[in-house]
């Protein structure tokens, strides 16, 4: 497939990993249609070139950035749409979308299930807007925005069904600071994006109940058991122990204080009830929606995943942290 067609890429989403993704393509010289719903934010961008709500400190570069809040016009004059949204508000962002975004290639920065819907972005995509398969890509790995828009030596992964348009999207976003690697592992590669920030919030809650470093190593070593078995349940003939990035990505989400995740389950294992934790958190974790819809997955599969089993229990039917983490400890 050629990608450089139309060479320009419309920008769905304007969160903290958005910004550092259109601050990393336009150094690279592409130009940015970009399509923004908030006015406070589209106003900042336009006239004072950068985003006032989101790495408020990242210049942007205005001559590259069209910025807009009228989304068929972003998608129409795009060949290119990258989704970087949270996937809890992707039927918002797209709920104005007239066009047919069909002919397009999508490449998906959302490392979330969709809400309601029980599937990843991609799979949403391909059943409610028709989009082929071979036309979407997943970029995913261990990627803070923070340090991604700071120049910060980072590695992730483009997937794609064709080997080629994982390179050709690779080419568009990276540099000698984001370094790329390749598979035709979609789906694999996209839960594991979605598994890691459910891990992170039990990582959290240990932490947030005094649990110490020891303890905290084997319980993510066994998440990472965990997570290879399920993505294993969607193709028994890849072999993810090896997958650098996936692993990284839960590393770095698990340990990180730039974790959303980890914060929202550091909260909740110092006391805070779920209701008051999400309310003090001022940017979207999404392994709160990730767990609900992983669970709805596996109750129906039947696979054993007993650590996202807890998460699930203490976030949705208000089980006691510490009684299901004590329970944790005699199974790890």
């Amino acid at each position: 497939m050629n990608l450089c067609e139309n060479p320009k890429i419309g920008v769905i989403g304007y969160g903290s990993w958005a910004t550092a993704l259109v601050s990393v393509i336009t150094s690279n010289g592409h130009q940015v249609n970009w399509y923004v719903r908030n006015c406070e934010v589209l106003e900042s961008i336009v006239k004072e070139r950068v985003n006032s709500k989101y790495l408020s400190d990242v210049e942007l570069d205005a001559n590259l950035i069209s910025a807009s809040d009228d989304i068929n016009a972003v998608v129409r004059d795009s060949g290119i749409l990258l989704m970087a949204m949270p996937s809890a508000y992707i039927g918002e962002f797209l709920s104005g979308l007239t066009e047919d975004i069909g002919g397009k290639f999508i490449v998906s920065a959302v490392k979330g299930i969709v809400p309601g819907e029980k599937s990843t972005v991609t799979q949403y995509l391909n059943k409610k807007y028709s989009v082929s398969f071979s036309r979407l890509c997943v970029i995913s790995g261990p990627t803070h925005a923070e340090e991604v828009s700071n120049g910060r030596m980072t590695y992730i992964t483009a997937a794609c069904e064709d080997l080629e348009d994982a390179k050709a999207i690779g080419a568009i976003f990276g540099n000698p600071k984001l370094k790329f690697s390749y598979s035709t592992m979609v789906l694999p590669i996209e839960y594991a994006a979605i598994m890691k920030n459910i891990y992170a919030i039990a990582a959290g809650m240990a932490s947030g109940l005094g649990y110490g470093d020891n303890f905290l190593a084997v319980l993510v070593s066994a998440c990472a058991t965990e997570m290879a078995g399920f993505l294993s349940s969607l193709s028994p003939s890849d072999d993810y122990g090896y997958c650098r990035n996936c692993l990284g990505d839960l590393l770095v989400t698990c340990y990180s204080t730039y974790s959303r995740n980890r914060r929202l389950g550091l909260l909740i294992g110092r006391g805070c009830t779920v209701k008051s934790a999400l309310n003090e958190m001022t940017m979207i974790a999404e392994g709160y929606f990730a767990v609900e819809g992983l669970h709805d997955i596996t109750s129906v599969s039947g696979i054993s995943m007993p650590i996202a089993d807890m998460v699930y229990e203490v976030l949705y039917n208000r089980a006691n942290v510490r009684k299901m983490m004590k329970s944790l400890e005699k199974m790890l």
